[in-house]
Order: structure tokens, then sequence, then C-alpha cells
């Protein structure tokens, strides 16, 4: 096959994955949620799998446009395998509105309680990202490495478990253990979990999948720079803030290229 057959192929590839996103509407619609916000939670999800941010595990929501009282998550299953059937609307509390016997996630009161303390908080993402979890057992802070990690400059918390409940299964499993994340999250857009991983959280699916993405690769960066000895010249907080604020211009022009990235999986 040629270099132009292959570059061909590519791109049609890509218009079939694009042609099948763009079909990811659920069988049953969920009252009030648009196709696009649905959409946006399974491209997401296979986006931070397909980066290696999640695996198996981990979880991508939204809150719900029409009831801010309610937010949307898969059922349990593997993120690179969510499709828009696997939708479904929780209440703020963690209950599945509308079950119908799917199983679900044990760690959804770490989204329920976000939302119930963050009004401003339209997306939630919970990753188990390799560069993040050396930040969470040590001493070293993350900090923001360079412009597309400037979020990080408003600081990043560590949630230990421990320190409020024991010895646990380090799953946030319940509303208390989901409260306490959020009370450590404060106001901050992400923030780490000791031995466990991160959540970021943003005002739009987009934003957040984009904060979980460049929340690990800031750390690996970061780790980088350490191991190269010296001082490190971090960004400041005002350059984070403005450099963030760019984020936000520029989000859909990474996204499109995101999306068209996993188009073919969606495709098969």
């Amino acid at each position: 096959m040629t270099a132009t057959s292959r570059v061909l192929l590519a791109i049609c590839l890509g218009l079939s994955g694009l042609a099948q996103i763009r079909a990811q509407t659920p069988a049953t619609p969920i009252a009030g949620a648009d196709a696009g916000l649905i959409e946006d939670i399974v491209v997401g999800s296979r986006i931070l799998a397909d980066f290696g941010m999640l695996d198996g595990f981990g979880h991508v929501s939204a809150r719900h446009p029409a009831n801010p009282n309610h937010f949307l998550m898969s059922r349990s299953l593997a993120p690179a395998l969510v499709t828009a059937d696997d939708i479904m609307a929780f209440d703020l509390d963690g209950n599945a509105v509308d079950p119908r016997g799917r199983s679900v996630f044990l760690e959804r009161f770490t989204h329920s309680e976000i939302y119930k303390a963050r009004p401003d908080v339209m997306s939630v993402v919970h990753t188990h990202s390799p560069g993040v979890i050396p930040f969470s057992v040590t001493q070293v802070p993350l900090r923001p490495m360079y412009h597309n990690a400037a979020f990080l400059a408003a600081g990043t918390p560590v949630w230990d478990i421990r320190k409020a409940f024991g010895e646990t299964d380090m799953l946030v499993r319940d509303g208390a253990r989901g409260k306490s994340l959020a009370e450590a999250l404060g106001d901050k857009p992400v923030v780490l979990m000791r031995g466990h991983g991160d959540v970021t959280v943003g005002p739009s699916v987009k934003m957040a999948v984009f904060r979980a993405y460049y929340t690990d690769v800031n750390a690996r960066l970061q780790s980088q720079a350490l191991a190269l000895g010296g001082e490190v010249n971090y960004l400041t907080p005002g350059e984070g803030a403005k450099a963030d604020a760019i984020n936000f211009v520029v989000l859909d022009r990474i996204w499109g290229l995101w999306k068209l990235r996993v188009a073919p999986s969606l495709a098969k």
C-alpha cells in the first residue's frame, strides 16, 4: 500500500468513525439530556482510555443540563467500551434514577458529592492516572510546568482517605467519603487521591477531560524535570490564570483532534 493509500484509508476510517459518533444517541433517551452532551461523555471516556489515563476503571460524568440535582454517567463498564446506551441518570445521593437492573460504579459518590458541593461544576472525571500517583504519595507538590497545565497553578490538594476513615479499600464507596473528597477539592480544578489517582472538574465535559489529560502530562514532565536536578522554574499563579484563560478559547481545537483519534473505535 502506498503512502497516499494509507492516508486515504485513515481519512475514510476517521470519517466513518465520526459518523458513528454522531449516531451515539441512546435507544432509551434520558429526559432533558441532549445527544451532544451524551456524546461528550462517550467520547471523553474513549479519549482518556486511548491515552492511558483510564484503563478498565475510572469514569466521566456530566451534570444533567435540565435538572442540576441529577448527573449523567455510564453504567459500570470499562471506559473504552462506553456507548450512549450505557449512560444513566443519578440523583445527588448517588441513586440511579432508572436502574433497569444495570450495575453501577461503586465510586459514583465521588461525582454526586462534588456536584452537591460545587454548583459551578458541570463535569467530573476520575482517573487512576499513572503519572499522577507518585505526587499523591510523596511530599512533592504537583505544580504547573507549562501553559497547557496552567490550571494547576490554582493548587493541587491531596486527599488522604486514611486520615478520615482509617484503613479502607481506598474506594469512595459512600456519601461520607465522597463529601470528604469534595471538601478537600474545595474550589480547585483538581484534587489528588493518595495512592489512588485524581479527580478533575470543569464547566464542561470537554474541559474536565482536558484537565485530566494535562494533569497526567504535567506530572510526567515534572518528574522528568526533578530527575534532572536543580531548581525547577514553575508557572506563577499569575501566569497560570492568564494561560488557563487561553485554554478555554482553544479547547475545541484539541477536542476535535482527540475526537477524530477515537472515531475508528466507535465505528466498530
